[in-house]
């Protein structure tokens, strides 16, 4: 669909988004680990910085999340059988959402591991 307007523009990645939403168990999933790490880091009081943190780590597994279904629904599109080459695309694609999520639970232990800690066990 061609983008005449940036309005139609911002329709068109919204529709995107909720296509992912819909149809994409793990964006579901990555979006209920969103929402429970961002409660934590307001309920820690993490600094701004820290936020800044995993905010930049949240998004970079929700982008890699959106890309691997673009990949996934591209290959699909031009592929009706199987081919080495479709599986190998669709594997990296998927191997860039775990490196993100990889690098987003590390960046969660560091900022919230310590401060969850704490109020864990500080009876």
């Amino acid at each position: 669909m061609k983008s005449n307007t940036l309005k139609d523009s911002f329709l068109n990645a919204w529709e995107g988004l909720k296509y992912a939403v819909k149809t994409q168990k793990n964006m579901r999933i990555h979006l209920s680990v969103t929402f429970i790490v961002l409660l934590m880091s307001w309920l820690l009081s993490i600094s701004v910085r820290e936020f800044l943190y995993i905010i930049f780590a949240i998004s970079f597994v929700l982008f890699a999340e959106m890309i691997n279904t673009a990949v996934e629904k591209t290959v699909d599109l031009f592929m009706s059988t199987y081919h080495p080459l479709a599986k190998i695309a669709k594997n990296v694609a998927a191997g860039a959402v775990l490196i993100a999520t990889i690098n987003a639970v590390i960046v969660g232990l560091i900022i919230l591991g310590k401060p969850l800690f704490q109020v864990l066990f500080s009876f």
